[in-house]
């Protein structure tokens, strides 16, 4: 019994720190992201760069954002197949669990 006691509580322990670490850290990044964009929008509106520049740029810009959107389509299957065989695993752990529990009740009786 100790040891489901140890599991729920490191369980609860490992779910808050990683919400705050993860809290933390979207926060930094979004804050990064929000500066970066702001600059290039106060960029744009000084008119510093030529059209023919600004075009250049442009499409600089949409073919570094495709390539991009490439890489997290590729992280994010990545990131459900992971999430995919933890799964699995936790469905036949569970039902390993079972067993072990349902002989030991009846062992007991």
């Amino acid at each position: 019994m100790s040891q489901q006691d140890g599991f729920a509580s490191g369980l609860m322990l490992g779910t808050l720190i990683g919400g705050v670490v993860g809290g933390v850290l979207g926060a930094v990044i979004s804050s990064r992201l929000d500066a970066r964009l702001a600059n290039e929008e106060e960029e744009g509106l000084t008119g510093s760069e030529t059209d023919s520049q600004s075009g250049t740029a442009k499409r600089r810009q949409i073919k570094a954002s495709s390539r991009e959107n490439v890489e997290i389509e590729a992280t994010r299957r990545s990131l459900e197949d992971k999430i995919a065989q933890l799964n699995a695993t936790i469905d036949d752990v569970r039902k390993q669990l079972g067993n072990v529990n349902n002989n030991s009740s009846v062992g007991n009786e």
